[in-house]
């Protein structure tokens, strides 16, 4: 039977914790006891853990033997500049692509955002923060994705990881069959480039202006076909096409 996986909060030799809500999830909601095993991941692989205290905001283990499954590769790094949307969809679009393997994730402040949603987003990033590591446990990664802060869209590059040579925005407004190549056609010719970041716009795409500042900050137009992808759809197929392509 496969054990399942938690995130270590913290890590001290042969014992790491689960803190918060994220142990009261584990105390309360599934009832855990002392002895029970689970899979911890750690920033130094995947270990064995044996449940020693637990309490409402607190559950230790004692850490055995480094899982075989541990993988250490070097996959493909994928950062998603994902402009704010209505939250519900958004979240959803926030937890597939955690799920899928996306690296990083970029809130951003685009002209088509609502201005009550611009408002409350800073409100929502431990939220956002808590989504990306319940996705990521029950996906079985090893470690959860970053995800910013809210940025405005001209902030993007300055919080994009140095390493991130291919810039690539999605042109709703561009079709393949017109002046956007594909998303993988963009791609796969530059295989060495591991650290790849894509730009998705809100409903209605980017405002005028923002999709030409864009291009000229050294980001590449991409169309993901010839049919209107709502924002999550885009991004989740985005992140999906973006990693195959990679591999």
């Amino acid at each position: 039977m496969t054990r399942r996986r938690w995130i270590a909060d913290e890590v001290t030799g042969n014992t790491a914790a689960l803190v918060g809500e994220h142990a009261a999830h584990l105390s309360r909601v599934l009832r855990a006891e002392i002895g029970q095993e689970f899979d911890i991941a750690t920033e130094a692989g995947i270990r064995r853990g044996t449940i020693i205290s637990i309490s409402d905001d607190r559950v230790e283990f004692t850490l055995g033997e480094e899982s075989r499954l541990t993988s250490r590769n070097s996959a493909p790094k994928i950062t998603l500049a994902l402009a704010i949307f209505k939250f519900d969809r958004m979240e959803w679009a926030i937890e597939k692509c955690t799920e899928i393997g996306v690296a990083r994730i970029i809130p951003v402040i685009a002209r088509r955002s609502d201005a009550h949603l611009v408002t409350a987003a800073a409100k929502r990033h431990e939220r956002w923060q808590r989504i990306v590591r319940e996705a990521s446990e029950q996906s079985r990664r090893t470690a959860a994705p970053e995800i910013t802060a809210p940025v405005k869209l001209k902030e993007v590059d300055a919080v994009l990881p140095a390493g991130a040579l291919t810039r690539v925005v999605l042109a709703e407004s561009l079709s393949s069959s017109e002046d956007g190549a594909r998303l993988g056609d963009i791609l796969q010719p530059r295989l060495n480039d591991f650290e790849v970041a894509l730009a998705v716009g809100p409903e209605g795409g980017w405002a005028d202006g923002e999709l030409s500042w864009l291009l000229d900050a050294g980001w590449v137009a991409a169309s993901l076909g010839n049919t209107i992808l709502r924002a999550e759809t885009a991004a989740i197929v985005a992140t999906a096409l973006a990693l195959e392509a990679l591999r």
